[in-house]
């Protein structure tokens, strides 16, 4: 009994102890849900009170829009402070641009003058001023600065006018000092956008000094030339005459038939006198070339057949294409004739037989096209040291060569604008590269180049 009472009093203590337990955990549950619902209210009350402090309450719709106007007009403040700043970084680089541009052109060797469309004088720089011999070009007409009738105004009238390019002219300016001054001239237009000429650059560089020098440069080689040429007349005078004294006095003391023999002799030297003269007058004689047109096919086909039939043992070949040039056919036909003559003469003693080649090609350009002709031969070439020489008067390598043939092909193609050059085949023999221009050029362009040359 007792033990029946006392299991039946732990029962009920323990079931005490378990509701105490659920008691606890349902408290502990309340509290936390009062302090999260506590925190979420203050929460929320904080978010409202933040929105009521940053804008205005949304029942007072005026003030609402004036502060939003306020905040629009204070961004954009802040944009245009941001504004002036980058304009002010943009000025000052601009700005150094600028001075950097004033520099270099202030300071730059060669003269520098800019016209606007309107024919004035926009800019100049020191080196202008003083290569022109004019103090003061700014805000000037150019024709009236540079003189009405020079060369130079001539050349940037027609570049504002025509957009034409001048690169390395070479003019001459009389400033108001008087002293004739020679320039090198650089002028190009000024283009905008769409292509319309708004201006013209010109650049300018004092050659005077320059041009004296190739003046003196050209007479010491003239000298010297006509010393060479004076030179190898009087030898070939002297060894004629030397042959022909010689025979003359033979003849008084020798039988009829020796004597004979010797006047045949002294008649042959006063040929061989007379051909030297001749040719050296070709030389020497200014020549006038002529405006007409002139086929090469029919002036290579004619040399050649002439050089195929006194030289039956020498084969010579024509081949590729020719053109028309302007210049004189003779002359032509004459220096063609010597650079084949030359070729054959050359290859005539050659092992299994002399063979000439003349071939042409016709070269287009961007203004006028070129004809080249091509003389080679499978001789035994020309000697390095020899080279240089070639196309010197009364220089020769031949044994009975009077040393003008050359000469006078060299000066007969380079009357016409053109140019012959020589070189020895890989293979083998010599060339001679003949070059002269399918449109004819002006003459002093011709002689002025062959000075600078």
């Amino acid at each position: 009994m007792w033990e029946t009472l006392q299991g039946g009093n732990g029962a009920q203590h323990l079931w005490e102890i378990t509701a105490g337990l659920g008691i606890g955990v349902l408290a502990v549950a309340w509290l936390v849900v009062y302090l999260l619902r506590r925190f979420f209210q203050s929460t929320k009350e904080e978010h409202k009170e933040q929105i009521r402090a940053s804008g205005p309450r949304t029942e007072n719709a005026s003030a609402f829009v004036a502060a939003s106007m306020q905040g629009v007009i204070q961004r954009l403040r802040e944009q245009e402070k941001e504004l002036e700043r980058l304009h002010k970084i943009e000025r000052e680089r601009a700005e150094q641009t600028e001075r950097l541009s004033e520099e270099v052109t202030r300071n730059m060797p060669a003269g520098l003058v800019v016209v606007n469309a309107t024919g004035i004088i926009s800019s100049s720089n020191p080196a202008a001023e003083q290569v022109l011999g004019i103090r003061g070009l700014g805000f000037r007409r150019y024709s009236e600065a540079l003189g009405q009738n020079s060369a130079l105004t001539r050349l940037v009238a027609e570049c504002l006018e025509t957009g034409r390019i001048f690169r390395r002219e070479e003019v001459e300016y009389v400033p108001p000092a008087g002293d004739t001054r020679h320039l090198g001239v650089t002028i190009s237009p000024i283009r905008r956008s769409e292509g319309k000429i708004s201006g013209v650059i010109c650049l300018l560089t004092d050659l005077t000094e320059l041009a004296a020098l190739e003046q003196r440069m050209q007479l010491k080689e003239h000298l010297a030339a006509l010393g060479e040429l004076s030179a190898g007349i009087a030898h070939e005078f002297k060894n004629a005459l030397a042959t022909i004294s010689g025979y003359a006095q033979l003849i008084p003391e020798s039988p009829p038939r020796e004597a004979a023999d010797y006047a045949k002799k002294i008649v042959e030297q006063t040929r061989n006198i007379t051909h030297m003269v001749a040719e050296f007058l070709k030389y020497a004689r200014p020549l006038e070339i002529p405006e007409e047109c002139v086929g090469l096919e029919q002036v290579v086909e004619r040399a050649t057949a002439e050089i195929a039939q006194s030289m039956p043992r020498v084969t010579i070949e024509c081949n590729g294409n020719f053109g028309d040039v302007a210049g004189d056919e003779g002359l032509l036909r004459q220096a063609l004739l010597n650079l084949a003559r030359n070729a054959a003469e050359a290859c005539a003693e050659a092992v299994g037989g002399g063979r000439v080649t003349v071939s042409g090609e016709v070269i287009d350009g961007e203004e006028a096209g070129w004809q080249r002709i091509v003389v080679a031969d499978n001789g035994p070439g020309i000697a390095q040291a020899a080279m240089p020489k070639l196309f010197r008067p009364f220089f020769t390598t031949k044994t009975n060569g009077t040393g003008l043939g050359l000469a006078v092909v060299q000066k007969i193609i380079v009357q016409h604008g053109g140019q012959v050059e020589v070189r020895n085949c890989p293979k083998g023999g010599a060339e001679f590269m003949v070059t002269l221009p399918l449109s004819r050029r002006v003459a002093e362009a011709v002689e002025s180049k062959q000075g600078r040359s």
